[in-house]
Order: structure tokens, then sequence, then C-alpha cells
């Protein structure tokens, strides 16, 4: 959290997540266990910092799926971010898959 003029905390601006229809489809294969844990570690992880990259938040090339990903252990999550309306919409959720 920085200091604003005032000295006093200024607070990142909260995101709503919302998922595609894609995303909830792509969720429902995971167990419900998972499902569980991957909704919460998205909320707590993009609630507040969705737009800034961290060792496993990466912006994306320009990408037609989604702007920015996200990963979660073996789960990778792809979504984009409207700044203006603080929306953070989960495009797609899959396993990566290491051969």
């Amino acid at each position: 959290m920085s200091l604003g003029g005032n000295d006093e905390p200024v607070a990142k601006p909260l995101f709503h997540i919302k998922f595609t229809d894609r995303a909830v489809e792509d969720l429902r294969v995971f167990p419900v266990s998972e499902q569980k844990w991957i909704v919460s570690a998205l909320e707590s992880q993009l609630a507040s910092a969705a737009a800034e990259e961290s060792d496993d938040r990466k912006r994306l090339r320009p990408h037609e799926l989604a702007e920015w990903t996200i990963r979660l252990g073996d789960v990778r999550v792809f979504y984009d971010v409207d700044l203006t309306n603080q929306i953070v919409k989960i495009e797609a959720v899959g396993k990566k898959l290491f051969l």
C-alpha cells in the first residue's frame, strides 16, 4: 500500500471477478474441492492486483483468448482486466500438461 499526498494509505482498487460461460464450463471439469480452491485463490490474488505482474501473473503478448494469465500450481487461468469498471473477466481455466 502506498501513501497518499497527506500521508494516508491509498487503497488499491478492488476488482469484481466475473466468469464467462466458457470458464464456468472449464471449472466443472475439476473436482468440487479444487473448484472451490481455484475460485478462492482467484479472489484473493486478483481482487486487488489483477493488472500487476508477479511471478505467477503475466501479461500476454497479443492473444485472442485473454490479455493476462495467472498460475495456480498446475492450473492456468486466462483473464482480462477492465480497469475503468474494475472487473476481472475470467475467460478460461485449465491444467497445464507436463509431457
